[in-house]
């Protein structure tokens, strides 16, 4: 004889306090991308949410690892190109299956390997970059992100100054006169403290964003002071050096590069779009590190950088 279980989720809380998010994280899934030339195959880490209202004592949380399971079975069957849609897809499902609810969301991280080539050497090679993506939907509609997250190198320019001006006296006791001295320094980056920079930058809308994910990877790995490659020969590490050297960025350069990218790249993006920048960077001097950053309509940021 079988017995109805008893719906303990259901039932009202000794507390009735409403929760703004319940839910799941370090959801591990492979996610599969059509691409022009061959599929992408990602390790993708999901993050799942739903809001709780203050009478109902738990979510179903077994919904949230079916309609994850769902959504990528039907990506992969129809062909799906745009990890943001998933998670859009996702979140739509949720607030679907949790009538109780009024907001579900669905976060997305996963490393995405890239080929490329050294900048000197012409050698083949492979890079890493972090895909971010999220949606959010509500009974008012789904706004969905995406983005990335890359590696890079900055150089100080204020420490790169200071430089500067003890090669400059040096050239000065040596007899070298100003003009030839200020043409060897324009030719010659003088060193500054370098460090590994990660620059962070997604765009927000409430349609799918009008963006390229590779366009925004490029955008995020020109903002820094140079790009960085796993591969290294001896003329590409010359090569690397010497362009950070002569790109010299403050974190909140950098972050500012990003901005200009951005909007450079995307004359017709919508104004309400919402663009997220933040650049981190490691260190090398100092036991702290250096962030700036910026979240800003693409309405207030061409009015910025128009001004």
């Amino acid at each position: 004889m079988s017995h109805q279980l008893p719906d303990v989720q259901a039932g009202e809380p000794d507390v009735t306090v409403g929760l703004s998010q319940v839910g799941v994280t370090g959801v591990e899934k492979l996610v599969e991308l059509e691409g022009e030339e061959r599929p992408y195959v990602l390790t993708a880490e999901f993050s799942v949410f739903v809001d709780l209202p203050s009478g109902r004592k738990g979510i179903d949380m077994s919904r949230n690892m079916e309609v994850i399971d769902e959504v990528l079975e039907d990506a992969v069957a129809g062909e799906t190109d745009r990890v943001e849609d998933l998670c859009g897809e996702a979140a739509e499902r949720l607030l679907a299956k949790h009538e109780y609810t009024t907001t579900a969301e669905v976060n997305m991280e996963a490393e995405w390997v890239l080929r490329e080539e050294t900048p000197a050497s012409g050698r083949p090679t492979q890079g890493t970059v972090d895909i971010i993506a999220s949606a959010t939907a509500t009974e008012e509609g789904t706004e969905e992100e995406i983005g990335c997250r890359v590696t890079g190198m900055t150089v100080c320019p204020c420490s790169q100054g200071m430089s500067e001006s003890r090669a400059r006296e040096t050239l000065t006791d040596l007899g070298v006169d100003d003009e030839t001295a200020e043409a060897f320094l324009d030719q010659v980056p003088q060193p500054g403290h370098s460090q590994r920079g990660h620059a962070t930058l997604t765009v927000t809308q409430d349609t799918k964003p009008d963006v390229d994910l590779m366009e925004l990877i490029d955008i995020a790995r020109d903002s820094m002071s140079a790009r960085i490659y796993n591969m290294a020969k001896r003329p590409d590490e010359d090569h690397m050096t010497y362009a950070a050297h002569a790109n010299a960025k403050f974190v909140e350069d950098c972050v500012r590069s990003l901005a200009r990218g951005v909007v450079e790249s995307y004359p017709d993006l919508e104004e309400d779009a919402v663009v997220h920048m933040k650049q981190e960077n490691d260190e090398s001097i100092h036991q702290h590190d250096a962030v700036a950053e910026r979240e800003v309509s693409m309405a207030t940021l061409r009015d910025e950088l128009s001004g």
